[in-house]
Protein backbone atom coordinates (compact mmCIF):
# COMPACT_ATOMS: atom_id res chain seq x y z
CA UNK A 1 0.00 0.00 0.00
CA UNK A 2 1.42 3.56 -0.72
CA UNK A 3 1.47 5.29 2.61
CA UNK A 4 1.82 9.34 3.06
CA UNK A 5 2.21 10.55 5.91
CA UNK A 6 1.46 14.38 6.81
CA UNK A 7 3.59 15.42 10.08
CA UNK A 8 7.77 14.57 11.16
CA UNK A 9 7.10 15.17 14.75
CA UNK A 10 7.52 12.14 17.58
CA UNK A 11 3.89 11.17 16.30
CA UNK A 12 4.22 11.28 12.46
CA UNK A 13 8.07 9.34 12.33
CA UNK A 14 6.49 6.91 14.53
CA UNK A 15 3.57 5.85 12.28
CA UNK A 16 5.81 6.45 9.00
CA UNK A 17 8.06 3.74 10.61
CA UNK A 18 5.37 1.53 11.90
CA UNK A 19 3.73 1.00 7.95
CA UNK A 20 7.08 0.96 6.42
CA UNK A 21 8.11 -1.55 8.42
CA UNK A 22 4.94 -3.40 8.00
CA UNK A 23 5.94 -3.81 4.67
CA UNK A 24 3.75 -0.49 2.70
CA UNK A 25 5.81 2.23 0.64
CA UNK A 26 6.12 5.68 2.86
CA UNK A 27 6.10 8.83 1.96
CA UNK A 28 6.84 11.34 4.82
CA UNK A 29 5.91 15.32 4.56
CA UNK A 30 6.73 18.30 6.87
CA UNK A 31 6.00 22.00 6.47
CA UNK A 32 8.86 23.88 5.32
CA UNK A 33 8.27 25.39 9.30
CA UNK A 34 9.86 22.18 10.61
CA UNK A 35 13.20 20.99 8.44
CA UNK A 36 15.19 19.14 10.91
CA UNK A 37 13.77 15.90 11.05
CA UNK A 38 12.49 15.40 7.31
CA UNK A 39 16.07 16.87 6.27
CA UNK A 40 18.10 14.08 8.26
CA UNK A 41 15.40 11.46 7.25
CA UNK A 42 15.77 12.29 3.64
CA UNK A 43 19.95 11.85 4.31
CA UNK A 44 19.33 8.70 5.83
CA UNK A 45 16.60 6.84 3.65
CA UNK A 46 15.18 5.56 6.91
CA UNK A 47 14.19 6.04 10.41
CA UNK A 48 15.81 4.23 13.43
CA UNK A 49 13.58 2.98 16.55
CA UNK A 50 14.97 1.55 19.56
CA UNK A 51 12.35 0.40 22.40
CA UNK A 52 8.85 -0.94 21.74
CA UNK A 53 9.69 -1.18 17.97
CA UNK A 54 13.10 -1.66 17.03
CA UNK A 55 15.04 -1.73 13.48
CA UNK A 56 15.48 0.40 10.39
CA UNK A 57 12.34 0.98 8.24
CA UNK A 58 13.08 2.62 5.09
CA UNK A 59 11.05 5.80 3.97
CA UNK A 60 11.19 5.87 0.06
CA UNK A 61 10.33 10.14 0.31
CA UNK A 62 10.93 12.71 2.84
CA UNK A 63 10.30 16.42 1.98
CA UNK A 64 8.18 18.87 1.83
CA UNK A 65 6.41 18.97 -1.53
CA UNK A 66 2.95 17.92 -0.24
CA UNK A 67 2.10 16.68 -4.03
CA UNK A 68 5.11 14.19 -4.24
CA UNK A 69 3.80 12.98 -0.53
CA UNK A 70 0.05 12.93 -1.17
CA UNK A 71 -0.50 11.52 -5.05
CA UNK A 72 -1.22 8.27 -5.36
CA UNK A 73 -1.80 7.20 -1.99
CA UNK A 74 -3.93 4.61 -0.90
CA UNK A 75 -4.13 6.17 2.63
CA UNK A 76 -2.91 9.77 4.03
CA UNK A 77 -2.20 9.69 8.01
CA UNK A 78 -2.59 13.17 9.59
CA UNK A 79 -0.40 13.24 12.52
CA UNK A 80 0.58 16.24 14.54
CA UNK A 81 -0.95 18.62 17.13
CA UNK A 82 -4.57 19.44 16.99
CA UNK A 83 -3.50 22.99 15.80
CA UNK A 84 -1.56 21.49 12.56
CA UNK A 85 -4.40 19.22 11.09
CA UNK A 86 -5.46 22.68 9.21
CA UNK A 87 -2.20 23.47 7.73
CA UNK A 88 -1.52 19.92 6.60
CA UNK A 89 -4.80 19.95 5.16
CA UNK A 90 -4.43 23.30 2.95
CA UNK A 91 -1.07 21.85 2.00
CA UNK A 92 -2.69 18.28 0.47
CA UNK A 93 -6.01 19.82 -0.45
CA UNK A 94 -4.96 20.16 -4.04
CA UNK A 95 -3.38 16.86 -4.42
CA UNK A 96 -6.56 14.67 -2.85
CA UNK A 97 -8.24 12.05 -5.33
CA UNK A 98 -11.47 10.78 -3.83
CA UNK A 99 -10.74 7.02 -3.36
CA UNK A 100 -7.80 8.21 -1.11
CA UNK A 101 -8.36 7.38 2.81
CA UNK A 102 -7.68 10.20 5.09
CA UNK A 103 -7.13 9.51 8.96
CA UNK A 104 -6.36 12.08 11.34
CA UNK A 105 -4.44 10.48 13.77
CA UNK A 106 -5.02 11.66 16.53
CA UNK A 107 -7.91 13.74 16.86
CA UNK A 108 -8.73 16.08 20.29
CA UNK A 109 -11.96 17.89 18.69
CA UNK A 110 -13.35 16.52 15.83
CA UNK A 111 -10.49 16.73 13.65
CA UNK A 112 -12.02 15.11 11.03
CA UNK A 113 -14.36 18.37 10.75
CA UNK A 114 -11.58 20.72 10.79
CA UNK A 115 -9.63 18.55 7.94
CA UNK A 116 -12.55 18.17 6.19
CA UNK A 117 -13.38 22.38 6.26
CA UNK A 118 -9.82 23.32 5.70
CA UNK A 119 -9.53 21.47 2.56
CA UNK A 120 -12.51 22.83 1.48
CA UNK A 121 -14.91 19.66 1.57
CA UNK A 122 -18.38 20.01 2.42
CA UNK A 123 -19.62 17.59 5.20
CA UNK A 124 -22.29 16.22 2.86
CA UNK A 125 -19.32 15.73 0.22
CA UNK A 126 -19.00 11.18 0.55
CA UNK A 127 -16.68 10.90 -1.91
CA UNK A 128 -14.12 11.54 0.23
CA UNK A 129 -13.73 9.28 3.43
CA UNK A 130 -11.77 10.85 6.10
CA UNK A 131 -11.74 9.72 9.56
CA UNK A 132 -10.05 10.10 12.98
CA UNK A 133 -8.17 7.81 15.73
CA UNK A 134 -9.12 8.37 19.71
CA UNK A 135 -5.69 9.09 20.13
CA UNK A 136 -1.99 8.35 19.31
CA UNK A 137 -1.15 4.45 19.40
CA UNK A 138 2.48 5.24 20.24
CA UNK A 139 4.22 6.79 23.62
CA UNK A 140 7.28 8.35 21.60
CA UNK A 141 9.70 10.73 21.47
CA UNK A 142 12.78 11.72 18.91
CA UNK A 143 15.90 10.29 20.61
CA UNK A 144 18.24 11.95 17.67
CA UNK A 145 18.16 12.37 14.13
CA UNK A 146 16.13 10.63 12.10
CA UNK A 147 15.86 8.23 15.18
CA UNK A 148 12.56 7.51 17.83
CA UNK A 149 12.37 5.55 20.81
CA UNK A 150 8.98 3.98 21.50
CA UNK A 151 8.12 3.53 25.09
CA UNK A 152 4.95 1.78 24.47
CA UNK A 153 2.63 1.09 21.30
CA UNK A 154 -0.85 0.06 22.06
CA UNK A 155 -2.69 -2.99 21.68
CA UNK A 156 -5.62 -1.92 23.28
CA UNK A 157 -7.55 1.23 23.45
CA UNK A 158 -7.63 3.08 20.18
CA UNK A 159 -10.60 3.44 17.98
CA UNK A 160 -11.79 5.13 14.72
CA UNK A 161 -14.50 6.94 12.69
CA UNK A 162 -15.16 8.05 10.06
CA UNK A 163 -17.29 10.60 7.63
CA UNK A 164 -19.38 9.30 6.75
CA UNK A 165 -20.08 6.78 9.42
CA UNK A 166 -20.39 4.19 6.88
CA UNK A 167 -16.93 4.21 6.37
CA UNK A 168 -15.83 3.57 9.84
CA UNK A 169 -15.56 -0.14 9.27
CA UNK A 170 -13.37 0.57 5.98
CA UNK A 171 -10.99 2.46 7.58
CA UNK A 172 -10.78 -0.09 10.98
CA UNK A 173 -10.12 -2.88 8.15
CA UNK A 174 -7.15 -0.68 6.39
CA UNK A 175 -5.53 0.31 10.07
CA UNK A 176 -6.05 -3.09 11.45
CA UNK A 177 -2.88 -4.46 9.97
CA UNK A 178 -0.75 -2.10 11.70
CA UNK A 179 -3.06 -1.63 14.87
CA UNK A 180 -4.67 -5.15 15.37
CA UNK A 181 -6.54 -3.87 18.49
CA UNK A 182 -8.11 -1.07 17.02
CA UNK A 183 -12.20 -0.78 17.27
CA UNK A 184 -14.87 0.79 15.62
CA UNK A 185 -16.01 4.07 17.42
CA UNK A 186 -19.96 4.52 17.26
CA UNK A 187 -19.25 8.44 15.78
CA UNK A 188 -16.52 10.93 16.02
CA UNK A 189 -18.05 12.30 18.79
CA UNK A 190 -17.22 9.33 20.07
CA UNK A 191 -13.31 9.56 19.48
CA UNK A 192 -12.94 13.10 20.14
CA UNK A 193 -14.58 13.16 23.81
CA UNK A 194 -12.35 9.29 24.71
CA UNK A 195 -9.21 11.47 24.14
CA UNK A 196 -7.17 12.18 27.43
CA UNK A 197 -5.39 14.78 26.31
CA UNK A 198 -7.78 17.20 27.68
CA UNK A 199 -8.01 15.54 30.98
CA UNK A 200 -3.73 15.25 31.58
CA UNK A 201 -1.84 17.34 29.07
CA UNK A 202 -3.12 20.72 30.48
CA UNK A 203 -3.62 20.16 34.29
CA UNK A 204 -0.38 18.63 34.15
CA UNK A 205 1.64 21.37 32.00
CA UNK A 206 0.12 24.21 33.75
CA UNK A 207 0.34 23.07 37.43
CA UNK A 208 4.33 22.04 37.07
CA UNK A 209 4.51 25.35 34.94
CA UNK A 210 7.10 26.30 37.54
CA UNK A 211 9.03 23.18 37.56
CA UNK A 212 9.41 23.23 33.95
CA UNK A 213 10.72 26.67 33.89
CA UNK A 214 13.40 25.99 37.06
CA UNK A 215 14.26 22.88 35.24
CA UNK A 216 14.23 23.49 31.58
CA UNK A 217 11.66 20.12 31.86
CA UNK A 218 14.63 18.15 33.12
CA UNK A 219 11.70 15.21 34.68
CA UNK A 220 9.56 12.92 33.66
CA UNK A 221 6.17 14.47 32.46
CA UNK A 222 4.00 11.33 33.96
CA UNK A 223 6.08 9.95 37.25
CA UNK A 224 6.92 13.01 38.38
CA UNK A 225 4.49 15.61 37.21
CA UNK A 226 1.34 14.16 38.76
CA UNK A 227 0.57 14.30 42.15
CA UNK A 228 -2.61 13.66 44.19
CA UNK A 229 -3.52 17.46 43.96
CA UNK A 230 -2.67 17.43 40.02
CA UNK A 231 -4.75 13.97 39.62
CA UNK A 232 -7.72 15.80 41.56
CA UNK A 233 -7.99 18.57 38.87
CA UNK A 234 -7.65 15.93 36.37
CA UNK A 235 -10.59 13.89 38.20
CA UNK A 236 -12.91 16.79 38.13
CA UNK A 237 -11.89 17.52 34.43
CA UNK A 238 -12.83 13.84 33.73
CA UNK A 239 -16.03 13.94 35.01
CA UNK A 240 -17.31 16.82 33.61
CA UNK A 241 -15.74 14.70 29.82
CA UNK A 242 -17.73 11.99 30.69
CA UNK A 243 -21.11 13.82 31.78
CA UNK A 244 -21.02 15.61 28.13
CA UNK A 245 -20.48 12.43 26.36
CA UNK A 246 -23.19 10.98 28.44
CA UNK A 247 -25.53 14.39 27.40
CA UNK A 248 -24.60 13.71 23.52
CA UNK A 249 -25.55 9.77 23.76
CA UNK A 250 -21.98 8.33 23.41
CA UNK A 251 -20.16 6.08 26.06
CA UNK A 252 -17.08 6.70 27.27
CA UNK A 253 -14.25 5.02 29.76
CA UNK A 254 -12.60 7.15 32.36
CA UNK A 255 -8.87 8.40 31.30
CA UNK A 256 -7.45 5.91 33.85
CA UNK A 257 -9.59 3.00 32.48
CA UNK A 258 -8.12 3.96 29.27
CA UNK A 259 -4.41 4.06 30.49
CA UNK A 260 -5.36 0.78 32.03
CA UNK A 261 -6.34 -0.66 28.74
CA UNK A 262 -3.93 0.83 26.63
CA UNK A 263 -1.00 -0.43 28.78
CA UNK A 264 0.19 3.10 30.74
CA UNK A 265 -1.00 2.25 33.94
CA UNK A 266 -1.47 -0.86 36.45
CA UNK A 267 -3.50 1.26 38.55
CA UNK A 268 -6.99 2.74 37.74
CA UNK A 269 -7.15 5.70 39.56
CA UNK A 270 -5.86 9.58 38.89
CA UNK A 271 -3.25 10.20 41.57
CA UNK A 272 -0.88 6.97 41.64
CA UNK A 273 -2.03 5.55 38.23
CA UNK A 274 0.09 7.73 36.30
CA UNK A 275 3.12 8.19 38.40
CA UNK A 276 3.73 4.06 38.71
CA UNK A 277 3.36 3.13 35.05
CA UNK A 278 4.05 -0.89 34.30
CA UNK A 279 7.89 -1.63 33.99
CA UNK A 280 7.23 -1.65 30.21
CA UNK A 281 6.36 2.28 30.62
CA UNK A 282 8.93 2.98 32.70
CA UNK A 283 10.89 6.10 32.23
CA UNK A 284 8.96 7.70 30.15
CA UNK A 285 8.90 10.88 27.99
CA UNK A 286 10.19 14.22 29.61
CA UNK A 287 8.15 17.27 30.15
CA UNK A 288 9.05 19.91 27.23
CA UNK A 289 12.08 22.18 27.80
CA UNK A 290 9.86 25.66 28.45
CA UNK A 291 6.21 26.48 28.79
CA UNK A 292 6.32 28.19 25.52
CA UNK A 293 7.51 25.83 23.33
CA UNK A 294 5.04 22.83 25.12
CA UNK A 295 2.78 21.04 22.44
CA UNK A 296 1.23 20.31 25.83
CA UNK A 297 0.03 24.14 26.19
CA UNK A 298 -0.06 25.27 23.02
CA UNK A 299 -2.47 22.74 21.40
CA UNK A 300 -4.88 23.80 24.53
CA UNK A 301 -7.06 25.67 23.06
CA UNK A 302 -7.45 23.02 20.41
CA UNK A 303 -8.35 20.58 23.54
CA UNK A 304 -10.77 22.30 24.47
CA UNK A 305 -13.95 20.51 22.33
CA UNK A 306 -15.13 18.94 25.61
CA UNK A 307 -15.85 22.41 26.62
CA UNK A 308 -17.92 23.94 23.55
CA UNK A 309 -19.53 20.75 23.57
CA UNK A 310 -20.24 21.08 27.16
CA UNK A 311 -22.55 24.02 26.39
CA UNK A 312 -24.94 21.38 25.06
CA UNK A 313 -24.65 19.84 28.49
CA UNK A 314 -26.50 20.76 31.86
CA UNK A 315 -25.31 21.70 34.22
CA UNK A 316 -22.03 23.35 31.76
CA UNK A 317 -18.64 22.62 32.59
CA UNK A 318 -17.18 24.34 35.34
CA UNK A 319 -13.64 23.19 35.30
CA UNK A 320 -12.69 22.56 31.75
CA UNK A 321 -13.49 26.47 31.58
Amino acid sequence: MEVAVLGAGNGGCAVAFDWAQHGHNVRLFATAEYPGEVAAIAERGEIVSTGELSGAAPISYAGHDAGRTVSGADLIMVVGPAYATEGFALAAAPHLTPEQAIVVCPTSCLGSFAFRRAAGLSRDDDRYLIGETSTLPYAVRMSGPATIHVFVKLRAGLWVAATPRSGTDRLRTMLGEVYPGIGAAGSVLATTLQNGNPVIHPAVTLCNAALIERTGGDFNFYEDGITPAVGRLMQAVDSERMAIAAALGQTIASDPAIGVMQGYMIEENYDTGYPRPPASAASGPKANSTIATSPRTSATPWCCSPSWLGRLAYPPPRWMR
